[in-house]
């Protein structure tokens, strides 16, 4: 599976390592991904996201059915 945040969209970024001479070569930045069940009460189910902790923040501060009918309009499976 991809390393990109169900919620956020957020994926893999590029840019450069530098060293102590200043030699830059090229690294990724990776999202700080976390793969989290969620019981969803309005469906009496649990539910397994790949988030990142951004978007565990968001889901505590809209509440979870909030933010899945949002993925689900986006035209996401949930």
């Amino acid at each position: 599976m991809a390393r990109v945040c169900q919620v956020t969209g957020k994926r893999p970024i590029t840019g450069n390592k530098v060293s102590h001479s200043n030699v830059k070569t090229k690294r990724r930045f990776l999202p700080n991904l976390q793969t989290k069940r969620f019981f969803l009460a309005e469906e009496n189910k649990w539910i397994t996201m790949k988030v990142s902790s951004e978007a565990i923040r968001t889901i505590n501060k809209n509440g979870l059915y909030t933010v899945v009918k949002e993925m689900r309009a986006a035209g996401q499976h949930i």
